[in-house]
């Protein structure tokens, strides 16, 4: 479908702590440069987190990413040679960079639908989910209360290869990150799991969220070094990278 990208890339750097700084400064300045850079046409700098409580204590200050959308894998490919993406690789020790096609979404992030309203379609390797919520102030504390078993569980859960938070900011602005070795065990998660399901029947109810996307993408490739990702590197993982 022509809204839907062809290509959705998540850059993710790890930096020392002496450059956090600079990373601060780089958060103020390049959204509006990201955004105008050749070729995107959806792009956010994002904060990173441990992903276990996603409150304002879990925030990741040596890692940091963006999510960008492209008219087009030609694009993309000059992301590294860019203002934005020379000005992060100045700072960066290790760097990974995923290559994703969108399978489904629903919602909208900053009031638009970035990715479209994708077809779906058979894969047989990995996913990625891309949770994102801007939470309403009053119910921020309730929100960041429910969230620890459903982080916990989703730490143990088969065919995990890597999971983060990411947030546009340090509070209110919550989203997560989790790549899976197949969507079998995604879907396993995230609609048969107890405590992530009780999560999702809570929601309706508590009103968190003003704004929520949530979607769903083919790994097509990983490059780089994927412990920046936090990816596991046990067996199950080393079976899914032939298929990334």
């Amino acid at each position: 479908m022509s809204d839907v990208p062809e290509l959705v890339t998540l850059h993710v750097w790890r930096i020392p702590l002496t450059a956090v700084p600079g990373a601060l400064a780089r958060m103020a300045r390049h959204p509006r440069r990201l955004r105008h850079t050749p070729g995107v046409r959806f792009g956010k700098l994002l904060g990173t987190g441990t992903g276990t409580g996603f409150g304002p204590g879990d925030a990741d200050l040596t890692r940091w990413a963006a999510l960008v959308a492209w008219d087009s894998p030609a694009a993309a490919a000059g992301f590294d040679a860019s203002p934005v993406g020379r000005s992060w690789a100045r700072i960066a020790h290790a760097s990974a960079r995923v290559e994703l096609r969108p399978l489904t979404s629903r919602g909208e992030w900053s009031g638009r639908r970035p990715f479209g309203d994708p077809p779906g379609g058979r894969v047989d390797g990995p996913v990625l989910a891309l949770t994102r919520a801007r939470l309403r102030p009053r119910r921020a504390v309730t929100f960041w209360r429910a969230i620890p078993p459903v982080a916990a569980a989703l730490h143990a859960a088969p065919g995990l290869l890597a999971r983060f938070g990411v947030g546009e900011a340090p509070l209110g602005w919550q989203g997560t990150v989790s790549v899976w070795r197949d969507p079998a065990d995604l879907v396993a998660f995230a609609y048969r799991h107890p405590e992530h399901r009780a999560a999702i029947a809570r929601t309706p109810t508590e009103g968190w969220y003003a704004e929520e996307l949530f979607a769903r993408f083919e790994v097509r490739d990983v490059v780089g070094d994927r412990t920046v990702l936090g990816w596991v590197a046990d067996g199950d993982a080393e079976e899914a990278r032939g298929h990334a």
